[in-house]
């Protein structure tokens, strides 16, 4: 095929076939149909418009705030507008703050001091964000200002009336000065969470105020404290609900030294309010003036407090300060030091859970083998939410070396309660102190009972051949035989409650337990010495025999075979005293065969208890929410028990749950 030859003169490129050619034109084409569609689509699409989002979307928006988002609501940005303010805000937060401090004061207008409260928190957050470290503004001085401004806008006089309840502001208004105020008592750039409470001259925003902290009870141990933190620094774990009271103040945590015998750290919950004096224009001018008041929300009254003529509620967290209790390693080593080497870990007594109130009636829980009273945190924590709970009672644990022979630690339990009775209540005038509630998990239990029955000699006769009267042996031996072996209820419990208690022994208790506990469990010394001196009392005994010559453990005290515990377990409570049973049994089936993976039912059921509620659980029920809900139940029958005329919690018990 002979083509023509291109002249040299012509430029133009070599004609394409028809094919290549059309391929050519369409893809052109196409690329600018495309480019000219998404330009008509683009402006097509309405600068202004709603958009079909998911309910949380929508309420998201709704309720953003600069607590949630770090930019001011819609409110704020209303306000901002009006003023030609908002393209300050957006740059200059602080300098906006100072020119609407301004219209306020014109004004009178309430909605302004909202403005100012969220805008001022905003000028905190930017400052504290730069990492500029020449930038002489301090963000406290802002988070300062946004507690102050809130407090005005909630209390303060104005114009027009104080925002109403159905006002969405209202609500921000005292998280805005709760956290503001808390951040503004923190370190400058500190992230340690330290509060420091201490009378100042502190910057605003716009003028000066002057702090005075309030001097009471409550202050004067707070200064005793290694340090106080910021709660609302802290994020709880492992607890299932943050009990948090809403109101206004900033909860604290005021955390105690180390506790020699211990060897932790005790915190206690407080929260502490701003009270301003003043008004606005008081502050622009530095007159302003504010007083620094501390509660303690576990103590007396303190969970409310007086503004104006109203009873305002104080912010409080009462999970927190427990969750950081928990929070040291050395608290969680107690239960198996408690029972692997009792000898080497601190003495039976009782801790006060919170500070000690005379119209508060004490809760003591006893927790059981291998164990500790950090097995109670989930109950003490979820009863806490119950205000009429935490209002009528106080928790007490009792912590003892749970290795330790059965009737070392009901000696010690009886004594310690006794103690601190007649340390705290000499002249035995105290209504409250006497309505006490013991509570007792597993062999806790065991103790629980323990002081709630007169045995007369009926487990002394277990243990020895020899009338008590008859011994050779001197007065402080003597005394100590009769307080382990005599028992009489004490005169200040009120009623009691068992928790998978083994009353007639754990099937765990086996031979073999028992022998490996014997040759594992490190007794204290003086305990070993005069546990020979008691063994030889025990010679031709019904407990003599079951000992046989060794030096018993608390799991020898839990065996089926224990003649002595056999005894007790067929002794009923005192009729002074109520008595409750609480029994986990796992899965379904006959509940007479039924276990917990450590005792029985039948080893739990006693018949002369006032209610018996059966739990769907394993042997470690404590924080199962049918068995809090039964405590609870429980509680609340104790109350009105004391007072006919108030409402009781029904809860059926005895069915599972």
């Amino acid at each position: 095929m002979n083509l023509p030859k291109p002249s040299p003169n012509n430029h133009e490129s070599p004609r394409r076939p028809p094919l290549e050619r059309g391929f050519v034109c369409a893809t052109s084409f196409t690329a600018t149909g495309l480019g000219l569609a998404a330009l008509l689509l683009a402006g097509c699409a309405a600068p202004i418009g709603a958009d079909r989002v998911t309910t949380r979307q929508a309420y998201a928006q709704v309720q953003a705030n600069a607590l949630r988002t770090g930019k001011p609501s819609g409110e704020t940005v209303s306000i901002l507008h009006r003023y030609d303010l908002d393209r300050l805000a957006a740059s200059h937060p602080d300098e906006a703050v100072r020119q609407l401090h301004q219209k306020a004061v014109a004004t009178g207008d309430r909605d302004l001091l909202f403005a100012l409260t969220e805008l001022s928190y905003v000028a905190g957050e930017q400052i504290r964000r730069s990492v500029k470290p020449w930038d002489p503004r301090d963000a406290r001085d802002y988070y300062l200002g946004s507690a102050v401004y809130a407090w005005l806008f909630l209390f303060g006089e104005g114009n027009d009336a104080p925002s109403r309840a159905f006002d969405r502001r209202f609500r921000e208004a005292c998280d805005f000065y709760n956290y503001g105020l808390g951040l503004a008592l923190t370190g400058r750039r500190s992230t340690n969470a330290v509060v420091h409470l201490e009378s100042a001259r502190r910057r605003l925003p716009v003028g000066d105020i002057e702090l005075r902290l309030g001097q009471n009870e409550l202050a004067s141990r707070l200064s005793q404290c290694d340090q106080i933190l910021l709660a609302d620094q802290f994020c709880v774990r492992g607890l299932s609900v943050r009990n948090r009271e809403a109101g206004v103040g900033a909860p604290l945590i005021a955390v105690w030294p180390t506790d020699p015998t211990f060897r932790w750290r005790r915190s206690v919950p407080a929260t502490v309010l701003l009270r301003l004096q003043g008004s606005l224009a008081d502050l622009a001018a530095s007159r302003g003036a504010a007083a620094l008041e501390l509660y303690s929300p576990l103590e007396g009254e303190g969970t409310h407090v007086k503004i104006g003529q109203a009873q305002v509620p104080l912010e409080t967290d009462l999970t927190t300060y427990l969750a950081y209790n928990l929070n040291q390693s050395t608290v969680w080593k107690f239960g198996k030091m408690g029972f692997l080497a009792p000898s080497e870990v601190f003495p039976s007594q009782l801790i006060l859970n919170q500070p000690y109130d005379p119209n508060r009636i004490p809760v003591v829980f006893v927790h059981g083998t291998f164990s500790s009273p950090v097995t109670w945190a989930e109950m003490a924590n979820s009863l806490t939410v119950d205000p009429v709970l935490r209002q009528r009672y106080q928790i007490w644990s009792f912590i003892y070396a749970s290795g330790n022979p059965l009737v070392r630690s009901v000696a010690d339990l009886r004594a310690a309660l006794t103690a601190e009775v007649q340390r705290r209540d000499p002249d035995g005038t105290n209504t409250a102190l006497r309505q006490m509630v013991v509570i007792g998990h597993s062999q806790g239990g065991l103790l629980t009972k323990a002081t709630a029955i007169s045995t007369g000699d009926r487990v002394w006769s277990q243990f020895s051949t020899n009338r008590w009267e008859d011994l050779k042996i001197d007065e402080a031996q003597r005394q100590e035989v009769r307080r382990m072996f005599f028992l009489e209820p004490l005169p200040f419990v009120s009623r009691v409650v068992f928790i998978a208690t083994p009353h007639r022994g754990s099937y765990l208790s086996s031979s073999l337990a028992r022998r490996l506990a014997q040759r594992f469990v490190s007794l204290p010394g003086k305990m070993v010495s005069r546990g020979k001196d008691a063994l030889r009392l025990t010679e031709g005994s019904s407990a003599g025999k079951f000992f046989r010559g060794k030096l018993p453990t608390s799991l020898d005290g839990m065996s089926p075979k224990n003649p002595g515990l056999l005894v007790m377990a067929d002794i009923a409570v005192a009729p002074s005293i109520k008595s409750h049973s609480i029994i986990p049994v796992k899965g379904g089936g006959d509940l007479q065969r039924g276990r917990d993976g450590v005792v029985s039912y039948q080893s739990a059921h006693v018949g002369y208890v006032a209610s018996e509620f059966i739990v769907n659980s394993k042997h470690s029920c404590l924080d199962q929410p049918a068995t809090i809900q039964e405590v609870r139940r429980i509680l609340h029958e104790h109350l009105e028990h004391l007072d006919p005329k108030r409402d009781g919690i029904r809860n059926e018990p005895g069915k599972p749950q």
